[in-house]
């Protein structure tokens, strides 16, 4: 059943722990920042939550004006964050940075296809002279587009108009490319990574988290900062 568990405190940090606070909210809110989700894709993104407290969660979070269904195109309705809910975005990102540091979960663990395309897009900084790639990446079997232009590297759902090459594989995996992109050949080799199309193009963008070129519009921390990144998981 839903919770109506408050803190009962006029802070607004416990008026909104009172709207998010609840376990798996936040991750759901996470799942959500790069695309709609139907109810079996989040349950497949967060595999150690029940299907009834994962529906709990999200009649919750639309009860309190985080998420929306809107009327379906086709096919079942998916979770989209309100704007509200998008606004949350910054405050998981400023946990992403924090939890950097915290220590790996206990097996088994897991690591879903959102966690780390956002950690890619954040990380990434390609060389912002090169011409601007399009890659097709599927993960889990969902399919986006990873842009690299300008410096940065941007994702969004669905196929690419254009694309230099394609990476399938999974999301552990891709976090371990991350981690060190010379393994891509061995991946490639034992299946479990596919790559067609442009190879080098792939592997710009995998070198792009741990080569970043120096971006002028960033403060020399934050330089530092992408030259020692960490994956959030690398097995």
């Amino acid at each position: 059943m839903p919770t109506s568990r408050s803190y009962r405190d006029s802070c607004a940090i416990a008026r909104a722990l009172d709207v998010v606070g609840e376990r798996w909210a936040l991750l759901v809110v996470r799942e959500l920042l790069l695309a709609p989700q139907r109810f079996s894709e989040l349950r497949r993104a967060l595999p150690h939550v029940s299907s009834n407290l994962l529906a709990d969660r999200l009649r919750e979070l639309e009860d309190k004006g985080v998420i929306h269904r809107p009327a379906p195109t086709e096919g079942p309705r998916a979770y989209e964050l309100t704007e509200r809910g998008r606004k949350l975005e910054p405050i998981l990102m400023a946990l992403s940075d924090w939890g950097m540091d915290a220590p790996q979960p206990p097996p088994p663990s897991s690591l879903s296809a959102t966690s780390v395309l956002i950690f890619l897009q954040r990380a990434a900084r390609p060389d912002p002279a090169a011409p601007p790639t399009s890659c097709r990446l599927e993960l889990e079997g969902r399919v986006w587009t990873v842009r690299l232009a300008s410096g940065r590297v941007e994702v969004q759902p669905g196929e690419p108009a254009t694309a230099a090459a394609s990476l399938r594989t999974e999301p552990m995996t891709l976090s371990a490319l991350l981690t060190d992109p010379a393994t891509l050949d061995t991946a490639c080799a034992d299946g479990s990574a596919t790559v067609v199309g442009d190879l080098s193009a792939i592997d710009r963008l995998l070198r792009a988290v741990t080569e970043p070129w120096p971006s002028g519009d960033q403060p020399a921390a934050t330089q530092e900062r992408h030259s020692e990144v960490a994956v959030p998981h690398s097995r």
